[in-house]
C-alpha cells in the first residue's frame, strides 16, 4: 500500500496540511475572477485547478509546488477545488476562454490567459516569462 501511496498521492489529510504550507488564496466564489482580472494588470496571476479525487491531480500539485521557485511578492497563486465549486470552475472557463481540464493552470496577465497547461505539461510552463 505504501508504495502506491507514494506513487498515486496522500491521504487527503496530508494533502490538506501540505497545501497549507504553500501560499495559495482559496479561489472560492465567482465573483473572485473579476479581482483576479483586475489584479493581473499590476501582477500576475496563477489559477491551479484542482481535482482532490484525482491521483493525476495529486502528483501534478506536489510536482507544482515543489518545483515552485518565484517570489511570492511577484505572483498571486489560487487553489480551486473543482468539486467543492463547481460553479466557479465552469466561470473560470467561460471568463478566461479556457476550456476546463484537471489540473490545470491558468496564467493571466492584463486580463487575459498568456499561458494555459493541465496534467503533465504544466511543469513545462516557465512562470517567470511572464512576470
Amino acid at each position: 500500500m505504501t508504495f502506491f501511496k507514494s506513487l498515486f498521492g496522500s491521504s487527503k489529510v496530508e494533502e490538506e496540511k501540505n497545501a497549507k504550507l504553500f501560499p495559495w488564496l482559496p479561489l472560492t466564489a465567482v465573483e473572485q475572477l473579476e479581482d483576479i482580472s483586475k489584479k493581473s494588470k499590476t501582477k500576475l496571476q496563477l489559477i491551479f485547478k484542482h481535482s482532490t479525487s484525482c491521483g493525476i491531480s495529486r502528483m501534478v500539485i506536489k510536482m507544482f509546488t515543489s518545483g515552485f521557485d518565484v517570489p511570492e511578492d511577484s505572483v498571486d497563486v489560487y487553489y480551486l477545488d473543482l468539486h467543492q465549486y463547481r460553479e466557479v470552475s465552469n466561470e473560470t472557463g467561460y471568463k478566461f476562454q479556457v476550456m476546463h481540464q484537471s489540473p490545470q493552470v491558468l496564467v493571466i496577465k492584463d486580463g487575459v490567459v498568456v499561458a494555459h497547461a493541465s496534467h503533465g505539461a504544466i511543469s513545462e510552463i516557465d512562470i517567470e516569462n511572464y512576470i
